[in-house]
């Protein structure tokens, strides 16, 4: 029998080995095997394939593959089963753990919560209740810790007339969005880059008939030439585009301002001067 697995097609036993239902070998590490879940889950969250039905069975799927992978004693004990009875390791483990005793112990639901506070999808007890029935609460999950606890996000949760197709933020996204939404799912939003600002002296007979300057960016260490407008005045700012700090995720270059600033020349100094003592 076949069976879609991030988009594999694979046989056997991989149909029902927790393993192959995260995409992780043997030898994954715990927190190889909570990104590898984290991705999936955000994958199937049902609110983001209400037209895919199949999609909540591979969640469930996900749900119990990582409850055991991520404990250590259940782990070890499907490795030798794993070992001993290869292909039909998965029914001797469910022999002598129920649903219930799976998901004991997990930290499943601080995961789904951090995923809703981000993303504003349904959080644990709706999905865990459309999923396994009123019955779930019967599980003993782990207590929330101080880290998943510390997130406290202001952005609205989607309602029911929202699509949760393609990408589900739109517009800004915060640091810590951005964070969570490359953990939960590989995605990087494009981040354009900085604007560059800084202030440049110019002789007054340049700043009057305009022309070339000579300007040196020392953060990205390079030489420009600047064209400066005829008639540019003090604290006047001159924009050069895509010269300031590069995007990252394919976003755009920031930009470089500067400000000017007008040096008098030796003439114009000695009249102000001369003006300033006459007043006196």
């Amino acid at each position: 029998m076949l069976r879609d697995v991030r988009g594999l097609w694979i046989f056997g036993m991989s149909q029902n080995d927790y393993y192959h239902i995260l995409g992780v070998d043997q030898q994954a590490s715990a927190k190889q095997i909570k990104d590898a879940y984290r991705k999936l889950a955000f994958q199937y969250h049902p609110d983001r394939n209400d037209k895919n039905p199949a999609a909540a069975e591979k969640m469930k799927s996900v749900n119990e593959a990582y409850a055991v992978l991520s404990n250590p004693d259940k782990r070890r004990e499907y490795d030798t089963l794993r070992q001993q009875f290869g292909s039909s390791a998965y029914s001797q483990f469910r022999q002598t753990y129920s649903e219930q005793d799976i998901f004991s112990g997990s930290d499943i639901n601080q995961i789904l919560e951090q995923m809703a506070r981000a993303f504003g999808l349904r959080g644990f007890d709706e999905i865990f209740k459309e999923f396994y029935g009123q019955g779930y609460r019967r599980y003993e999950f782990r207590k929330p810790g101080f880290f998943s606890s510390s997130y406290f996000f202001k952005m609205p949760r989607q309602n029911d007339n929202m699509k949760h197709s393609g990408h589900p933020l739109q517009g800004t996204v915060s640091k810590l969005t951005r964070f969570l939404l490359k953990q939960f799912s590989g995605i990087e939003f494009p981040e354009d880059g900085t604007d560059i600002h800084d202030t440049v002296w110019l002789d007054s007979e340049l700043a009057r008939r305009g022309g070339p300057y000579a300007y040196y960016l020392r953060r990205k260490n390079k030489k420009l030439v600047v064209k400066i407008p005829a008639g540019t005045r003090s604290d006047q700012k001159i924009r050069l585009a895509g010269m300031g700090e590069d995007g990252k995720g394919g976003g755009r270059k920031g930009d470089l301002y500067l400000k000017v600033r007008i040096r008098k020349s030796l003439l114009q100094q000695a009249k102000d001067f001369i003006s300033k003592r006459r007043k006196q």
